[in-house]
C-alpha cells in the first residue's frame, strides 16, 4: 500500500536537515573569512586569567603571535593571582623571545601577583591601575599531612623506595626535619631565581628587590614607585602604546586563546555566558569601590 504523505515527510525532513548543514558551514566561513580580516593590521591579545597550571595554550599564542606578518604587536592581560612556578617561567621566557621581534606590553587587571607578576616581565613595558594588586614575590610550598585522618580511618602506608628523599612529601607522614631542610633549600632557589629576574629586567639593584621580595602584596600606584611597573594604565592605553611602539594607526585586535566554534556552538556559548553573567560572587578579597 502507498503512502505518499510518508515519503513526502521524509523527504522534507532530510531537505531540511541537509539545508541547516550548508547553512552552518556558510556561516562558519564567512565567520572566519571576517576574522582574518586581510591586510589590515592586527594587534594580539593574550588574556592570562585565573591560576596559572598549564601552559600549553599560552604558549601555542605567543608562537602564532611571532609567526603572523600582520600582528604587529602584543598586549598581554593578566588577571592572576599566581600558579606554578615552571608554567609562569616559561611564559615569561617566551615572552621575551617575542619582544625582540614585535612590541610587547603588559596590562594588568584586577589582580597580577606572584606567577603573574613574574610573567609580566616578560613585556616592554607595564601598565596597571592605581588599585592593582601584584607583587607577592615569593614562593611557597604546601604539603598535606593526612597522617592523623588515615590512622582514624585504618589506612597505612607501606613505603620501599630507592633513596632518602624519595617519598619526600608523602601525605601518609609528617615532613622530617632532614626533609623540610631539604625543601627549604629548593624554595630560596627558586625565590632567587624570582628576585634575579624582577633585577634583571626593571633594572633595580638585586639588594633592594630582596628588601620587598617577602610575599607582601603591593597596589599599582605603590608598585610604580617601586620600580615594578613603567606607568598606570588600563587596558586601551597598553593597545595604545603597542600602536605607538609598532608605528600603526588602525587596527583590529585579536584575542587568544582563542577557541574553534562551529556557528551552532557560537550560538550556544553566547546563550551560557548571559546566564552565567546573572549568577557569580563577587570575590571577597578584592577591594571594591
Amino acid at each position: 500500500m502507498k503512502r505518499p504523505w510518508l515519503v513526502y515527510g521524509l523527504s522534507f525532513i532530510g531537505g531540511l536537515v541537509v539545508f541547516l548543514i550548508v547553512l552552518s558551514f556558510v556561516l562558519s566561513f564567512l565567520l572566519k573569512f571576517k576574522e582574518l580580516d586581510f591586510g589590515r593590521p592586527q594587534i594580539g591579545v593574550l588574556e592570562i586569567k585565573g591560576v596559572i597550571a598549564d601552559p600549553e595554550e599560552y604558549l601555542r599564542a605567543i608562537k602564532v603571535f611571532q609567526e603572523r606578518e600582520n600582528i604587529k604587536g602584543v598586549v598581554v592581560r593578566i588577571d592572576s593571582p599566581g600558579g606554578s612556578v615552571g608554567a609562569s617561567q616559561e611564559i615569561f621566557e617566551e615572552l621575551k623571545k617575542l619582544r625582540k621581534f614585535k612590541p610587547v606590553v603588559i596590562s594588568m587587571g584586577n589582580i597580577a601577583a606572584s606567577g603573574g607578576f613574574y610573567i609580566s616581565l616578560g613585556g616592554n613595558q607595564t601598565f596597571a591601575l592605581p588599585g592593582t594588586l601584584t607583587g607577592s614575590i615569593g614562593v611557597v610550598l604546601q604539603v598535606p599531612n593526612l597522617e592523623k585522618l588515615l590512622k582514624k580511618l585504618g589506612v597505612e602506608a607501606e613505603v620501599v623506595k630507592s633513596g632518602e628523599y624519595k617519598d619526600t612529601g608523602s601525605f601518609y607522614r609528617p615532613l622530617s626535619p632532614k626533609e623540610r631542610e631539604y625543601l627549604q633549600e629548593k624554595i630560596k632557589v627558586i625565590h632567587s631565581q624570582f628576585v634575579k629576574a624582577i633585577a634583571e629586567e626593571k633594572k633595580l639593584p638585586e639588594t633592594k628587590v630582596r628588601e620587598i621580595a617577602d610575599g607582601r602584596i603591593f597596589t599599582g600606584e605603590e608598585a610604580l614607585k617601586l620600580g615594578l611597573i613603567d606607568r598606570l594604565g588600563g587596558f586601551w592605553d597598553a593597545v595604545d602604546e603597542v600602536k605607538k611602539l609598532a608605528k600603526i594607526k588602525e587596527v583590529k585586535l585579536v584575542y587568544f586563546p582563542e577557541k574553534k566554534r562551529s556557528f551552532w556552538q557560537f550560538l550556544l556559548e553566547e546563550k551560557a555566558s548571559l546566564l552565567a553573567e546573572m549568577v557569580y560572587f563577587k570575590p571577597w578579597f578584592f577591594p571594591n569601590y
